[in-house]
């Protein structure tokens, strides 16, 4: 049977708050870049921890990416695992103006778990190759990309992240944990049903975090 950990509101404030500090001291981002639908909760608390006195807001954008495809079986629908990743929204360009606004810039980008890494090495990628292709077109310093997700599975990865993010410390997980199903509040049909599930566990000390 394959291990469950449940994970609450708290417990995603709590990591973003934990985090932040290193964040800032490694990568101070300009701007961050959500993957829906797991980056977009960590993606706000985060930025609450991040602002600086006298500094606006950190700007949140959101991509779609989608590593899963519905396959109809008899009456019922499940997931298996995609053999590519599937764009499904992209930076909204009428709110950055153009991609040539993202030269030069330090961009955090937020998951909700680093998995099999297929799905983040797409969008570190992608966006590198859009920001570089305008930094060519109006000049100027390439951009910086850094990582936050809450939990990094510790397992054999199928996607690969630039050497130099690795070395620079731009990858930032909050948890490590092995390779177990993680239960998010967002995706719960019934918050206290999952928040009941997650204090029996806590009780238990039977999480698998480090």
């Amino acid at each position: 049977m394959v291990e469950k950990i449940y994970v609450t509101y708290n417990d995603v404030h709590k990591l973003c708050q934990e985090a932040a500090p290193k964040i800032l001291e490694n990568f101070q981002p300009h701007l961050m870049i959500a993957i829906g639908g797991g980056g977009y909760v960590p993606a706000r608390i985060l930025r609450s921890f991040l602002k600086q006195p006298g500094s606006p807001n950190i700007p949140i954008q959101a991509i779609g990416l989608s590593l899963y495809e519905s396959l109809p079986t008899g009456d019922a629908v499940v997931e298996e695992p995609g053999t590519k990743v599937t764009r499904t929204q992209w930076l909204d360009l009428s709110a950055l103006g153009e991609m040539g606004n993202l030269v030069g810039k330090r961009v955090l980008i937020v998951d909700e778990v680093d998995d099999t890494r297929t799905t983040l090495e797409y969008a570190v990628r992608e966006l590198e190759k859009d920001v570089e292709i305008a930094r060519q077109k109006f000049g100027g310093e390439k951009a910086e990309f850094s990582i936050f997700v809450l939990h990094n599975k510790d397992k054999s990865k199928k996607g690969t992240l630039p050497h130099d993010m690795l070395q620079q410390h731009r990858y930032h997980a909050a948890r490590t944990v092995g390779d177990v199903w993680i239960c998010y509040p967002w995706e719960a049909a019934d918050i206290d049903e999952h928040d009941e599930h997650a204090a029996a566990q806590k009780a238990s000390g039977n999480v698998n975090q480090q």
